[in-house]
């Protein structure tokens, strides 16, 4: 029988981030996309994911997913198959990089969530993609469904995201860690860290022409790689 997949979207996105990959991923497997935008915490997150989720499941998270998924690792280890890590990171939390996302919560909250939509977009994406305006468009409809108060709760869980490195160390599941070489706000860099953590269980995916939001910009890359790696070894 194959595993049940957990998907947990990033910031400001929904079941959208994952549409691409949905019919190959689906095909004979139950499919679950967590919610993550009700609470203000990781745990309260992963608490939720794993009151809803099967007793065991593969789990697959982009950017912020990955900081939920650490928190699953954390709290329910032996519930987890494998694991996927797509444009994220598992470095803690900082003064310096919650600065910018504490301005963003003061935007969203006196009612400029438009603006703070509008400069995510500037990084979320490659260069070259930032004129496709039906990627545009498909970004923005997430970021609209969850709001500016979800967006301020899941900037507030994200702040207070542990370094989840010592979670990586020696893990025994078959992991996929997958980035987007121009992904500025996850990158290359902590991507390969992450799959040396692991060690002998990770494959490293770079994509080439490719920013943060990879399942959506290299739809078929990625869904050939969650592909691979949900048949990868034995889930135990």
């Amino acid at each position: 029988m194959k595993d049940p997949l957990v998907l947990v979207p990033g910031l400001s996105c929904n079941a959208a981030l994952y549409a691409p990959q949905w019919s190959a991923l689906a095909d004979g497997r139950l499919v679950l996309v967590a919610e993550h935008s009700r609470d203000d915490s990781l745990g309260a997150i992963a608490e939720r994911l794993l009151a809803a989720a099967p007793p065991r499941f593969a789990l697959c998270g982009l950017s912020m997913g990955g900081y939920v998924a650490f928190e699953i690792l954390r709290r329910a280890p032996g519930r987890v198959t494998r694991l996927a890590l797509l444009d994220t990171s598992a470095k803690p939390a900082t003064p310096e990089s919650n600065e910018p996302r504490a301005q963003m919560i003061d935007l969203a909250e006196k009612g400029a969530y438009d603006n703070v939509t509008t400069l995510l977009w500037q990084r979320l994406v490659a260069p070259a993609r930032l004129t496709d305006e039906p990627l545009r468009l498909t970004v923005r409809r997430m970021a609209d469904d969850i709001g500016a108060d979800g967006f301020v709760r899941q900037q507030k869980a994200i702040m207070q995201r542990p370094d989840s490195r010592p979670a990586l160390a020696g893990l025994a599941l078959p992991t996929l860690v997958l980035v987007g070489e121009e992904d500025v706000i996850t990158p290359v860099e902590e991507a390969r860290e992450m799959a040396g953590i692991v060690g002998e269980k990770a494959r490293l995916a770079t994509l080439p022409g490719c920013g943060h939001l990879s399942t959506l910009e290299e739809p078929e890359r990625v869904t050939a790689e969650l592909a691979r790696w949900l048949e990868a070894g034995h889930s135990g």
